[in-house]
């Protein structure tokens, strides 16, 4: 059976959530006379904001713990340079 907007079908994506153990899934109901295209739009933002995307381009490759602190020590001097910006 084909997808067709507004035939009331979900659309269920399993990602692995970063610092979990196990999957857990995403789900979007299509609604009626809903185009495609919006509701990918829909499960797009979903999984930005659970930070889904994120997680997993960061569990594709191992990266070192030096590297790690070494990038998140450039994540929180750069915040910190726009807190000191915006508070002169």
């Amino acid at each position: 059976m084909p997808l067709t907007p507004g035939a009331g079908f979900g659309v269920l994506i399993l990602f692995p959530f970063p610092n979990q153990s196990d999957d857990m899934s995403i789900e979007i109901k299509i609604r009626k006379s809903e185009p495609v295209d919006r509701a990918l739009r829909r499960l797009k933002k979903k999984l930005e904001r659970e930070n889904v995307i994120k997680g997993v381009r960061a569990k594709r490759y191992f990266e070192k713990p030096c590297a790690k602190k070494r990038r998140r020590n450039k994540v929180m001097a750069f915040t910190q340079m726009l807190r000191n910006r915006h508070a002169s």
